[in-house]
């Protein structure tokens, strides 16, 4: 096998998850070529950034990501860092020669996007973004069944994606832990956060969102920020809610919320169309629900498909039909097609130009919001 020498910056949540990827997927996917060895992390704490690669077996530490992209024993950049940070960094990295695996969303803004896009395509470097639910089996064998034909024409897409983690006033904004509530660093609320994650997947079984129209809510106005220690505005969405219309006809119902008590992660999509339907939830993410309305009339009716055989998507590399697998497992699944696409030399997708698309709808859903208007992306 040949090393691919990956660079990791940024060790929290997400770093954890690529890790265990680039850990596991020789051992699932053994032809592949390429073996990824995790061969410096980088963090602002020395202590901190050291600890994690004792965890993880990572074979230095750095805590200046520019030491880590001039280093010439890294191939492949990592970006796990808040989205404030992306841009700069994924810039560097294109014009170091680097490949690039970026965390979702791809930018702050499209303009930041447009400027990465640039770099990675005039350097000709891989380039990636971690939109994993993709790699979800079921989700996978979704967007076969919608490339089959088998639902027929697209009348409507619906999504959600709820959380319930920052409802008490007393959670602050800000420092490590919490950027995602500080727009300075996040961009947005759960617009970026979890709608992105909803958007990329549409788009990819539904094709792309012309116009949007939206509404967004911050219900706590004020939190204390964490590197000041002051109260200070909170900028971000707790909730948004939007309605649109995709190039193909169909329409969108889109809405999360990290104010859905009860609810931790539930990210649920359906799609209906002329012949059929289909819908997920990542509560129990190995079932398909199915609806096809070519079955006998007396047995149609939604049937539950265990998305766990060999003929299912990925689930060759596993266990036996019916043992599942979990979250963690999306991130093997990018990785493995991330080494197969530097090996065929075809693009590894989303690219940074697929998650651009994402990041305009985003932008076109804020826009909408404040100016309460329909927007076209």
């Amino acid at each position: 096998m040949k090393p691919l020498n990956i660079g990791l910056i940024g060790y929290g949540f997400m770093g954890r998850t690529h890790s265990n990827g680039y850990k596991r997927v020789n051992d699932f996917f053994p032809e592949l070529e390429h073996r990824p060895v995790l061969k410096a992390v980088c963090g602002r704490n020395a202590e901190s950034v050291q600890a994690f690669a004792d965890q993880w077996q990572y074979e230095s530490i750095e805590t200046d990501w520019r030491k880590l992209i001039g280093r010439d024993d890294i191939d492949a950049v990592d970006i796990c860092t808040p989205n404030n940070s992306h841009a700069e960094i994924a810039i560097a990295a294109a014009q170091a020669g680097k490949m690039i695996l970026c965390e979702k969303p791809l930018a702050l803004n499209p303009a930041e996007g447009e400027k990465m896009i640039e770099a990675v395509e005039k350097a000709g470097v891989v380039n990636t973004v971690w939109y994993n639910y993709r790699r979800v089996p079921a989700v996978t064998m979704a967007k076969q069944l919608v490339d089959q034909g088998r639902l027929g024409r697209i009348f409507h897409y619906r999504a959600n994606f709820l959380q319930d983690w920052t409802i008490s006033e007393d959670v602050p904004q800000g420092g490590a832990a919490l950027w995602r509530l500080d727009v300075a660093a996040a961009g947005s609320g759960v617009t970026g956060d979890l709608l992105a994650h909803c958007i990329d997947t549409a788009i990819w079984l539904n094709g792309s969102i012309t116009n949007v129209s939206a509404m967004t809510e911050t219900f706590v106005k004020e939190r204390m920020h964490t590197e000041t220690g002051k109260m200070e505005p909170v900028g971000i969405d707790d909730a948004c809610a939007f309605l649109c219309r995709f190039e193909n006809g169909s329409l969108g119902l889109f809405e999360s919320t990290r104010y859905a008590r009860g609810h931790k992660a539930l990210y649920t999509f359906e799609i209906n169309g002329e012949k059929g339907s289909l819908r997920w939830d990542l509560h129990d993410l190995h079932r398909l629900e199915w609806f096809d309305h070519a079955d006998e009339g007396r047995l149609r009716g939604w049937r539950s498909i265990h998305v766990t055989d060999g003929e299912h998507p990925y689930m060759d590399k596993w266990w036996v039909p019916g043992l599942q697998i979990g979250y963690e497992h999306t991130f093997v699944h990018q990785v493995a097609d991330f080494l197969k696409g530097i090996e065929s030399g075809q693009k590894v997708h989303p690219t940074f130009r697929d998650a651009q698309e994402t990041q305009r709808v985003c932008d076109a859903v804020l826009t909408s919001a404040s100016e309460k208007s329909w927007q076209t992306v």
